[in-house]
């Protein structure tokens, strides 16, 4: 049995479904702060919090776990500034809870969603896994805290883990089933596609004065289904005895906010209307994966283009446009 923590969110219900098709036997604990239960459907879901040890002694009690893919986390850049503390809190200290009960419940296996943020500005793009971190935000601060939490837990506890350190996940499933739905939305192709349906009145581009091609910033977008693959090939990994990893998810190209835009604007016909304002503080120029690392050692290739994101999320917005 895996146990997915945060597994009605975005990322972890495209990855449970995933996981069961690929013949694994999946339990799902969320606190409902972000996820959908109607993403996970008849799914096993135990509703409650990393940070209370009860349920997670409830949840290994009742269920023979043999590894945990964990992605229950805030992940908003600018309320992370406003808000350190919070992110400490249901960041690092709910994570220091679960890996307590895992030991608790000899469960010596996880697969932790990281994300790009770990690096701050980059030295040099694309970005290596062995390139500096020095986090610009709290947001990039917890996740890289919890990294190392995990790095001396192994040493101490024997506790493999794989930390996947991903660039921007978008898309949905390609049958337009389930999909991105956050409220507030702060992801860029959603909030491209609101525009489209009227949602909102406009697109705004944050900054229009960046060292790159068009002078927007660029960032390498992820299908969300080849996030999810990635997971399973890293849970494999600990599975059949492998060791500790860090990893970078990222397609490898970069785009800029209005290369988006313009893809968006072509797969939908509709001429998104949009608007520049100010750069947001803490917005690197440029974030661009090099995902050979995962490629060599595990097999990962991403199957799907921006097309495939771009077309995907817009079936699933046009099919649920108040989201669940």
């Amino acid at each position: 049995m895996i146990l997915v923590c945060g597994g009605a969110g975005y990322i972890g219900s495209h990855t449970v479904h995933l996981l069961s098709r690929g013949g694994f036997e999946v339990c799902v604990l969320d606190n409902m702060q972000k996820g959908h239960a109607e993403s996970i459907g008849g799914f096993k879901l135990y509703r409650g919090d990393l940070r209370d040890g009860g349920v997670l002694d409830t949840v290994f009690g009742e269920n023979k776990i043999d590894a945990v893919v964990h992605f229950a986390a805030n992940s908003l850049v600018g309320e992370s500034v406003r808000e350190p503390l919070k992110y400490y809190d249901n960041n690092v200290a709910a994570t220091m809870n679960l890996v307590s009960a895992m030991l608790r419940h000899n469960v010596k296996k996880i697969v932790f969603s990281s994300t790009a943020a770990t690096y701050g500005e980059p030295e040099r793009v694309p970005i290596f896994e062995d390139d500096r971190t020095l986090p610009t935000n709290p947001y990039g601060e917890t996740k890289l805290a919890i990294e190392r939490m995990l790095k001396w837990c192994d040493a101490a506890y024997g506790m493999k883990s794989v930390c996947l350190r991903y660039f921007n996940a978008a898309g949905a499933m390609p049958d337009g089933s389930i999909g991105e739905d956050h409220n507030p939305e702060t992801h860029l192709i959603p909030i491209i596609l609101q525009a489209a349906l009227g949602k909102r009145p406009y697109i705004e581009v944050f900054g229009d004065d960046y060292p790159t091609a068009d002078g927007t910033c660029v960032r390498d977008y992820i299908h969300v289904i080849d996030l999810a693959d990635a997971h399973i090939l890293a849970l494999r990994h600990l599975l059949d005895g492998g060791d500790s990893r860090i990893y970078n998810l990222g397609a490898g190209n970069g785009y800029t906010v209005r290369q988006i835009i313009e893809a968006a604007r072509r797969i939908t016909g509709i001429d998104i209307p949009e608007k520049t304002a100010g750069r947001r503080p803490g917005d690197p120029a440029m974030l661009v994966a090099s995902s050979d690392k995962i490629k060599a050692e595990l097999g990962w290739e991403p199957g799907y283009s921006l097309d495939d994101i771009i077309s995907s999320a817009w079936l699933w917005h046009k099919t649920h446009p108040h989201g669940f």
